[in-house]
C-alpha cells in the first residue's frame, strides 16, 4: 500500500513538474525516479548504475571451413544494490540453430546445432554444462551470490560454424572474406528498469549491451588482414614495415592514401609471412567487439582532427574487392561523414580512434566498424555510408536500448543522413522513410512510436524506426531553430553518452535543454495514434493582402509550409512551426501580402508527412 502511494504521488509530481500534459509512465520507469536511479530533468539520477565486464578473448578463424573457436574470460562487476545469482548470456549465433524461432529467412544449408560452450568456471571452479538452461540465444548461468559493488570471474570456450550464406549482419561474404560479429558469448544487460535483458534475438530487432572494455586476439590463416573494433596493438608483429609505415602516415595526415593497393595484393608483401598470424586489438568502454577478415581486399585510409582542444585524430578507412567500382568513392563519402558529424551535425567531437568501413553483405554497424554491402549508384553509396556510421553516435556512444526502441538509434540515423548527404553532394535531397511512412500511417498496424519495438515486424517496424521518428526529431529542429535544438540535444549527449538512456531520459533532457516544455509533441507524434493530413481550405485575397486557411483533418501535427504563386509568376512561401497545433486548434489562417492574383497555393514539402496530398492545392479558376 505504501508503494502504491509513493508512486501515486510521484505521478502527480512528475506531472506537475513537466506540464500540464500527461506522458504514459510504464510502473517501471516511476519506479527508477522513485529510487533515484533517474531524475525528473532527464539526468541520470543520484543513484543511478550500470554493470561492466572486462573481457579477454581469444578466437581463431578457419575461412576454409567457416569454424570459430575461442576462450574468453570475463570479469563483471556488479554495481547494483541488490545481489545476483545468475548472469544471462546472450549466444547470438544461437539465431542459426535448429529448432529456434526466427523472423528473418535462413537458408537450410546455414541452420546449424549452435553455439556450443564448454570448461566453464566461476572464480577458477569448473561448473558442469548445463544445456538445458540455453532458450533461444539466452543462456542463464548460476553463480554464487554476487553482492553490490563486487566481481566474479568468469572464463569458458566457445565453437560454432559461421553462416557462408543468409548474411544477418554477420557471415561469409565471399570464399575468402568475411564480417564476423556477434561471435562471443556475452552478459547481457542488467538494468534499473527491466532487470535482465533476457529478449531473444530472432534477426529483426538489434542489440542492447553494456559498456565494456575488450582484449581481443584474433588467430588467421597468414596470408589473412584483420579489421576490427578497436586499437591494434601489435601491427608490427603482423604487417611488414611498409605496411606499418603507412598505416602511421594515415593516422597523422589529411590526405587519403592507400594502405593497401593492388600492387600490394600481387606481390603479397602485406602481413609477415607466417602459417598464421594473431591480430590483437583493445577497445575501452565500447558495447561491442566485431572484426572482418580477407586476403584481396584494398585498403584506403585517411584522418582528420575531430577535437580542436585535444587536437586528437580519428582514422577513416575503406576495405574493399577491387571489383567493386563503387567503393573507391566510400573512403571520401566516409571521411565527409565523420567530418560534418563533428562539426556540422550532431555537432559532437567524434568519440573513437578510426572507423572502418567494410565492403560486406548488409547495412549494419557496430563500434568503429560498418558492413556496407555495393551498391547501384553513387547517390545510394553516399546515403548508406552516412547512414551506417551515424550509428556511432547513437547508439554506441550513447547506449541506447535498441531492441526494445529502434527509433532511438534509427531516427538519429535517417536525419543524420536527410542533413549530411546533401552536403557531400549538393544535387542530392535524402527523404529517407518519409513515403513509406505517409503511405501507410493510420492504417490498421501504424502503431505509435513509443511501441516497443520487439511487438513490431515488417512495415509498422521499419516506419516506427526509420522515418517516423526522424520527422519527429526533425519537427523538432525546425521548432527550435539549429542553435537552440543543438543546445538541447547537447544536453541529452553530455548527459547519458557512456549510459544506458531511455526514452523519457530524452525527452525529459530535451525539454530542459530547450527551457521549453514540449510534452504536447512528444505526445502527439510518440505516443499517440493518428496521423497527419493537412488540406487548403478557404483562399481569399482582400486587395493586396491573402489569407489561406489550413485545415489539420489528421490528428499528427506538421509544420504548415505553403508557397504561394500569384499571376506575374512569383512567389512566396510561407512557414509555421509545428507549434502552430500545440493549443489543439484544428485549423490556422495563414496571412501575407498579395501584390498580385493569388494564382496556385501548394502545402507541403519534401519533408511534411501527409496521408492525402490531393487536398494540399489550390488552383485559381
Amino acid at each position: 500500500m505504501r508503494n502504491i502511494v509513493l508512486l501515486s504521488f510521484l505521478l502527480l509530481v512528475t506531472n506537475a513538474a513537466l506540464s500540464q500534459t500527461q506522458l504514459y509512465m510504464p510502473r517501471t520507469i516511476a519506479q527508477a525516479y522513485e529510487n533515484q536511479t533517474r531524475s525528473l530533468s532527464g539526468a541520470p539520477g543520484s543513484k543511478y548504475w550500470q554493470n561492466t565486464g572486462n573481457y579477454d578473448i581469444q578466437v581463431s578463424f578457419d575461412p576454409a571451413t567457416n569454424e570459430i573457436t575461442g576462450t574468453e574470460t570475463i570479469v563483471y562487476t556488479n554495481n547494483s544494490p541488490g545481489n545476483l545469482y545468475a548472469l544471462n548470456f546472450k549466444l547470438f549465433p544461437n539465431l542459426y540453430q535448429k529448432g529456434n524461432i526466427r523472423n528473418m529467412p535462413v537458408a537450410p544449408e546455414d541452420i546449424t546445432n549452435g553455439m556450443t560452450i564448454r570448461n566453464i568456471r566461476v572464480n577458477d571452479t569448473l561448473k558442469t554444462e548445463n544445456p538445458a538452461r540455453i532458450a533461444g540465444t539466452n543462456y542463464f548461468l548460476s553463480i554464487p551470490e554476487l553482492g553490490a559493488g563486487k566481481s566474479v570471474k568468469v572464463s569458458l570456450t566457445f565453437a560454432y560454424t559461421l553462416n557462408k550464406g543468409s548474411h544477418i549482419r554477420t557471415g561469409m561474404v565471399d570464399e575468402t572474406s568475411a564480417f564476423i560479429a556477434y561471435f562471443f558469448p556475452r552478459i547481457a544487460v542488467y538494468d534499473d528498469i527491466n532487470g535482465w535483458d533476457a529478449n531473444s534475438y530472432r534477426g529483426q530487432t538489434e542489440f542492447y549491451n553494456d559498456f565494456c572494455n575488450f582484449k581481443v586476439a584474433i588467430t588467421v590463416p597468414g596470408t589473412f588482414q584483420v579489421w576490427a573494433t578497436g586499437d591494434l596493438v601489435n601491427a608490427s608483429e603482423v604487417y611488414t614495415e611498409p605496411i606499418v609505415a603507412r598505416i602511421r602516415k594515415a593516422e597523422t595526415e589529411d590526405d587519403i592514401i592507400y594502405i593497401i593497393d593492388s600492387t600490394d595484393l600481387k606481390s603479397g608483401n602485406i602481413t609477415r609471412r607466417q602459417p598464421k598470424n594473431t591480430w590483437k586489438f583493445e577497445a575501452q568502454n565500447v558495447s561491442d567487439f566485431a572484426f572482418a577478415v580477407s586476403d584481396h581486399y584494398l585498403w584506403r585510409s585517411t584522418s582528420l582532427e575531430v577535437d580542436p582542444a585535444t587536437k586528437r585524430r580519428t582514422r577513416v578507412d575503406a576495405v574493399f574487392n577491387p571489383k567493386h567500382a563503387d567503393y573507391f568513392e566510400v573512403i571520401d563519402f566516409a571521411r565527409k561523414t565523420v567530418d560534418n558529424m563533428t562539426n556540422y551535425f550532431p555537432k559532437w567531437p567524434y568519440p573513437y580512434s578510426h572507423e572502418t568501413v567494410f565492403d560486406g553483405l548488409d547495412q549494419m554497424e557496430y563500434p568503429m566498424m560498418v558492413n556496407d554491402n555495393p551498391v547501384a549508384n553513387r547517390a545510394d553509396g553516399i546515403e548508406l555510408t552516412v547512414h551506417e556510421i551515424f550509428h556511432t553516435m547513437f547508439p554506441f556512444y550513447m547506449g541506447t536500448n535498441e531492441t526494445l526502441y529502434a527509433w532511438m538509434d534509427e531516427g538519429w540515423a535517417s536525419m543524420g543522413e536527410w542533413l549530411i548527404t546533401p552536403r557531400i553532394d549538393s544535387s542530392l535531397v535524402d527523404n529517407y522513410g518519409i513515403g513509406a511512412y505517409s503511405a501507410s500511417a493510420g492504417a490498421y498496424l501504424d502503431l505509435p512510436i513509443i511501441t516497443p519495438s520487439t511487438q513490431l515486424t515488417e512495415s509498422p517496424y521499419i516506419n516506427n524506426s526509420y522515418g517516423k521518428p526522424a520527422l519527429g526529431y526533425f519537427y523538432i529542429k525546425d521548432l527550435l531553430g539549429d542553435d537552440l535544438f543543438l543546445k538541447a540535444l547537447h544536453l541529452y549527449i553530455s548527459r547519458w553518452n557512456g549510459k544506458h538512456s531511455q526514452p523519457y531520459d530524452f525527452f525529459n533532457s530535451m525539454n530542459e535543454g530547450a527551457g521549453r516544455n514540449l510534452n504536447w509533441f512528444w505526445k502527439n507524434w510518440f505516443f499517440d495514434d493518428g496521423y497527419p493530413d493537412l488540406a487548403i481550405g478557404k483562399v481569399t485575397q482582400k486587395g493586396k493582402t491573402g489569407t489561406v486557411e489550413v485545415i489539420a483533418k489528421g490528428h499528427k501535427m506538421v509544420p504548415v509550409v505553403a508557397q504561394v504563386q500569384f499571376a506575374n509568376n512569383t512567389s512566396i512561401t510561407i512557414h509555421k512551426a509545428v507549434d502552430c497545433w500545440e493549443k489543439g486548434n484544428k485549423t490556422i489562417t495563414l496571412t501575407f501580402p498579395a501584390p498580385q492574383k493569388i494564382t496556385k497555393v501548394v502545402l507541403g514539402n519534401n519533408r511534411t508527412a501527409d496521408i492525402d496530398f490531393s487536398n494540399n492545392q489550390y488552383i485559381a479558376k
